[in-house]
């Protein structure tokens, strides 16, 4: 694995096995998981009390199995105001999507399919981009709200390429990324990246720019 900065972490996932898989590939790849629970009270507990560096989630969690975890991470983001949180998904919910980027708090926010843990590599660049400050969403879920825009839209501004651009962008991708997987050069990323910014009328000088691009993206949800 690349060297990363370690991490301490709270893991919380109800299926024994998938919790275990994840805690083998995050302490393989240099962090320390604090703790590894199956509910979202042990959630709560662990996480007031160590106070980690990151919170990864599943959203559905024990006794009902709907959005238990989610709530959680919710409550924590209102104690925690620096607190990453990387909430996990077995399938795309738009409403879950809505209700974490209106949560409060200033740490970075991820919302990944489960399927992505799969890709190792991928599942540790977003944990560390959320550990950093950064929103990243899984590609899937923003594929399909960039495909459902509507004509006259809050989207419908963009060209289809500003859309495959802005698309990238919440994913979390930089320049570089956007521009190899585009088959085009930075400098017309930066370009279309400044185009999307004026036509949303979102501040080009953010740090934050996939912050700011998903608070745009929520009001298409």
């Amino acid at each position: 694995m690349p060297d990363r900065a370690p991490l301490r972490i709270v893991l919380a996932e109800d299926a024994a096995l998938l919790r275990e898989g994840l805690l083998a590939i995050l302490e393989r790849a240099g962090h320390e998981v604090i703790a590894a629970v199956g509910d979202a009270d042990a959630l709560l507990a662990f996480t007031d009390h160590t106070r980690p560096d990151v919170v990864i989630t599943d959203i559905r969690m024990p006794p009902t199995h709907t959005d238990e975890g989610l709530r959680a991470a919710a409550e924590l983001r209102r104690r925690h105001r620096d607190l990453a949180v990387l909430v996990l998904s077995a399938y795309v919910a738009d409403a879950y999507l809505a209700e974490l980027l209106d949560t409060t708090g200033g740490g970075g926010i991820g919302y990944l399919l489960k399927d992505r843990v799969g890709h190792v590599r991928d599942f540790l660049d977003s944990l560390d981009r959320v550990a950093g400050g950064e929103t990243v969403v899984d590609p899937q879920v923003v594929r399909g709200l960039l495909s459902r825009h509507q004509p006259d839209g809050p989207l419908d501004v963009l060209s289809e390429r500003e859309r495959e651009v802005l698309g990238l962008m919440a994913e979390g991708r930089t320049n570089g990324s956007i521009a190899t997987t585009l088959f085009v050069s930075e400098a017309a990323v930066r370009k279309h990246v400044g185009n999307i910014f004026a036509k949303l009328r979102l501040d080009p000088t953010t740090d934050r720019r996939v912050s700011a691009v998903l608070a745009y993206l929520r009001e298409t949800l």
